[in-house]
């Protein structure tokens, strides 16, 4: 993770949180390990939960406490109890709550305006890096609930590039094959969700010479996908059809009961979405007469009473962090770089007051979703392109001219 690396160094040097509290709900993997001693070489006193139980790696939540001092709270398949109970005692670490957080998913930010509402005060501001994440801050903020600034890390163009499309595209698959070992090329795949995700689930599916159909429900996304060759249906027609599934929408009964009753036997349900709530599990479980647990790895199988048999991979949860390893690390040393560089803007403006983008009066960051700005995006892109030893031009005085004139004609 070369980005993170070279960050740590000028994070070192800077020391842009120091003083300060982070608080951080994310998978707790390697990759995030990186990013947890990034703000501590920055200053920061950090305390971390898990963004999903079934995605924690014990042995790295312990090295991070002995031998980083980090104060963890998470355990590999902890009950849904604990699992706030973890979020809880992360927000609780300094008396008067964090002054920054990091969020994968909104679920730490909702536990602190719902059950934590004595410590918002302190909090100067906080990063997202899921879709679904910002979708529900997004209505916190239109409800006029959310309570403190939140840059939407996640929808930068280049964290969508590279995290979204390549990184969950990949790991999806990843963890399709790792669980179920099954042959893509001729398969039918049914993708419900052309977003950035949704997208990199879909070409690499057809790379692998699946016969791949999406269901959308934004026209706009579901004309792209129809120009990108891409079979679209009504999930009501791609249900009988599919021979794999994948969610990948951030919505909830993507995949219902009327949908579970007309599906093949043998059919592959899988999630990519943040949550387990896009595949029906309540309603699959309520069809089954006898359900089989493992019978691979992360592989359940319902045997229903019409004499079909359904394969649930990760219990309905996110299927690259369980089934798989998740995003490879170069992914995520850029989607945790951006992160990185997001909120050390952020605590530089809780500071100063001055957020340094055009127009700014001295005023700090708004309570609500902001976007990152687009110079650290790009600067994030020009340090992972000299990590690849990737050169690129430059624009000529003549160049800056011409774009910076409207009096040029052709």
């Amino acid at each position: 993770m070369p980005l993170l690396t070279g960050l740590m160094q000028r994070f070192a040097r800077d020391r842009p949180f120091e003083g300060l509290a982070v608080a951080a709900c994310l998978h707790i993997t390697a990759e995030t390990a990186m990013l947890v001693r990034l703000l501590r070489a920055g200053g920061a006193t950090v305390s971390l939960a898990a963004s999903n139980p079934l995605s924690t790696q014990d042995d790295i939540a312990a090295a991070l406490a002995v031998r980083y001092g980090i104060a963890v709270f998470a355990r590999a398949g902890v009950d849904r109890r604990g699992y706030y109970r973890h979020i809880e005692l992360a927000l609780a670490q300094t008396a008067q709550g964090p002054d920054l957080v990091i969020d994968d998913g909104g679920d730490l930010v909702n536990t602190l305006h719902t059950r934590a509402p004595a410590l918002l005060a302190n909090v100067k501001g906080g990063c997202e890096s899921t879709t679904t994440g910002v979708i529900r801050l997004r209505r916190m903020a239109a409800e006029g609930a959310l309570a403190f600034p939140v840059v939407a890390a996640n929808d930068t163009a280049v964290k969508r590039m590279v995290d979204n499309t390549c990184g969950t595209g990949q790991s999806v698959i990843d963890g399709i094959l790792r669980a179920t070992n099954t042959l893509l090329a001729g398969k039918t795949v049914v993708v419900a969700g052309f977003g950035a995700s949704g997208r990199g689930v879909a070409e690499r599916a057809r790379g692998f010479g699946a016969q791949v159909i999406v269901t959308e429900t934004d026209p706009v996304r579901a004309l792209d996908a129809s120009l990108r060759g891409f079979r679209v249906l009504p999930m009501t027609e791609a249900a009988p059809a599919g021979e794999v599934f994948v969610t990948a929408t951030g919505s909830v009964d993507v995949i219902s009961e009327a949908h579970l009753a007309v599906m093949r036997d043998g059919a592959i349900l899988a999630n990519a979405g943040h949550f387990d709530v896009e595949i029906d599990v309540r309603a699959l479980a309520g069809l089954a007469t006898a359900v089989h647990r493992d019978v691979r790895p992360h592989v359940d199988a319902y045997d229903l009473g019409d004499g079909r048999t359904l394969l649930l991979l990760a219990e309905g949860r996110v299927v690259n962090l369980v089934a798989a390893e998740g995003h490879p690390p170069e992914v995520m040393d850029l989607a945790f770089g951006i992160e990185a560089l997001a909120l050390a803007w952020l605590a530089g403006t809780a500071r100063t007051g001055n957020t340094g983008l055009p127009g700014n009066t001295g005023g700090r960051l708004a309570a609500g979703v902001h976007e990152v700005p687009a110079d650290i995006d790009a600067e994030a892109a020009r340090l992972v392109l000299a990590t690849m030893g990737t050169s690129i031009d430059a624009l000529t005085p003549a160049q800056l001219a011409y774009r910076e004139s409207w009096r040029i004609g052709s």
